[in-house]
């Protein structure tokens, strides 16, 4: 099925939302009582994905009421790191949507979550209800708004999944009703890209980056690619947002356009191929397959300056009520000589086929389909007398994989008997280790690596540092918090005892990093001296118990 959507709307008002042919007029309720207000919207560029939905603004405060937005029923719940308490509605329209970073579930579905937390004796945990235990009904409360999970401020952030595809659709039209904005897209600068051995921009085979208020002359010979930044922004708000419409006219014709209205999960990372830091590309790299890309010039986009003369693009950027605004450049075409690419060597990948990288100590299968392109690398290899294992530079900038491929690196030499010490290290520009994790085999490390970066092996022997936060105020305010840190391979458990009994610690919100037990009396009789035992795990094993009194 084609899955071109376009979305029109003529004074405010959603027209159509064209799916597969059909029109879709559905409306929603508003899950608060308060104005709509949002802080992110649908498609914003983020590291390694797109934006899936729209960020309600909640005042500044959490725990206010969600409400269903339909007829419907509850068809999953959960509690993770990631996205805090998150509650999925299947709507009876066809469409089912997720809240995330709540602070709490509502009445039997907040007693049950609790009950199988203690049961499995875990924070994170997952119920898939059936269709006739939690139905709800318009306007119904069935969730509390928070600031949990990977959240850096109180907020909803509601995702629509079209049942029928399971793929992420733009909320926005479904509250068209309820919204006025007549502010347009803004562009901040454009960036030209000249192919590799096929075009110059200003004498250079380089990416180069205009702002739009100091362009004076952008001289070009050969094939180019074209680039903008520019962000969407709505009445009333400061916050600023991705653009739904972006298209490019060279000489009158369109040669380029993006929709951000629709994407499946699992195209999520292509966004690694359409962007170039926040630069949207208006040209379709040969690997890429996001359907919300439309090269309409047979060259993927791609523009050939071949004649001496001026050049005039035209980029015109939509938002989703219509609000339009058009930035123009021109760029003249100067012959240049072009130094052809140099493909020599074994380190020029082809986006087509399966590619294998080989050193000393080193191996890497990249099957065909994880590369959007074809990639001259800049390997390097090093290494200390003391080093566990050599350190492998497959790329100085970091080529982005589509999928995970296994990465495997020999040691030279092993210190430790405890093969769970060992771990798979990025290195980063200034030196510093990140793990990636790993597992020990037959002399090697392996680890699933999404980018081809800078790696080696190291060593982590050290237990993390638990420290606990305001000791003296647990009795009185009924909340127990740690800090838990560790600074090699980070924190991958934790349990905490009362008297014994498995105590409920979570991580309420996954930027501050706090582990957190709020006190129950149904579960910690109160009147006393209690004992807590407290243990966090690292990801090489290593383990910091320890013990604490507090009266409560």
């Amino acid at each position: 099925m084609k899955m071109n959507t376009f979305i029109r709307y003529i004074g405010g008002a959603l027209l159509l939302l064209a799916t597969g042919g059909q029109a879709q007029t559905t409306k929603f309720a508003n899950p608060f009582s308060h104005p709509m207000t949002f802080s992110g919207n649908f498609g914003e560029l983020r590291a390694d994905h797109f934006h899936g939905g729209l960020d309600f603004k909640t005042g500044g405060v959490t725990g206010k009421e969600v409400r269903a937005l339909a007829d419907g029923h509850i068809c999953r719940i959960r509690v993770t790191h990631g996205s805090g308490y998150v509650l999925d509605v299947a709507y009876d329209n066809g469409y089912t949507t997720i809240n995330r970073h709540l602070s709490a579930f509502v009445g039997d579905v907040a007693r049950r979550v609790e009950d199988l937390q203690y049961q499995q004796e875990s924070w994170e945990v997952e119920i898939v209800p059936r269709p006739d235990e939690y139905p709800v009904k318009r306007g119904q409360v069935i969730a509390l708004s928070g600031n949990t999970g990977y959240s850096f401020g109180p907020h909803l952030h509601l995702d629509v999944i079209e049942t029928a595809t399971d793929e992420y659709v733009d909320p926005l039209p479904f509250f068209m009703d309820r919204v006025k904005d007549q502010t347009a897209p803004r562009a901040i600068g454009i960036m030209l890209f000249p192919q590799a051995g096929r075009g110059v921009v200003n004498g250079l085979q380089e990416a180069q980056a205009f702002a739009l208020n100091k362009i004076k002359s952008i001289t070009a010979w050969g094939e180019i690619g074209v680039g903008i930044r520019a962000y969407d922004y709505m009445d009333g708000v400061s916050n600023r947002y991705g653009v739904h419409t972006v298209i490019l006219e060279v000489d009158g014709q369109e040669v380029f356009r993006s929709v951000v209205d629709r994407f499946a999960y699992e195209e999520n990372r292509y966004i690694n191929s359409w962007t170039y830091g926040q630069y949207m590309k208006s040209f379709v790299d040969p690997g890429n397959r996001l359907r919300m890309l439309h090269a309409t010039n047979g060259n993927r986009g791609l523009v050939n300056i071949d004649e001496e003369r001026p050049y005039r693009f035209v980029y015109t950027l939509k938002d989703a009520f219509g609000n339009t605004s058009k930035v123009s450049f021109t760029v003249q075409g100067q012959r240049s000589d072009i130094e052809p690419a140099t493909h020599s060597g074994k380190y020029f990948l082809h986006w087509d086929r399966v590619n294998y990288l080989q050193e000393p100590g080193m191996e890497l299968v990249l099957p065909r389909g994880v590369l959007y392109d074809d990639v001259l690398l800049d390997c390097a290899l090093w290494t200390d007398s003391n080093d566990i294992a050599y350190t492998y530079q497959l790329d100085t900038d970091g080529v982005p994989l589509h999928k995970g491929c296994t990465l495997r690196i020999g040691l030279r030499r092993r210190p430790l008997e405890d093969s769970t010490k060992y771990y798979v290290a990025r290195v980063g520009k200034n030196g510093k280790k990140y793990s990636v994790g790993g597992r020990y085999k037959d002399g090697y490390m392996e680890a699933d690596i999404r980018s081809l970066d800078t790696y080696t092996v190291d060593i982590d022997t050290v237990p993390p540092v638990l420290t606990p936060v305001g000791q003296g105020n647990w009795g009185r305010t009924g909340r127990i918090v740690f800090k838990a840190r560790d600074a090699q391979t980070g924190i991958s458990s934790y349990r905490g005892t009362i008297d014994g009994q498995y105590a409920l610690f979570g991580k309420p919100n996954s930027i501050k990093g706090d582990l957190v037990c709020e006190l129950d009396s149904r579960r910690v009789k109160k009147g006393g001296t209690h004992l807590l035992e407290m243990t966090v795990t690292d990801g090489c094993g290593n383990i910091t118990r320890q013990e604490y009194r507090f009266i409560w």
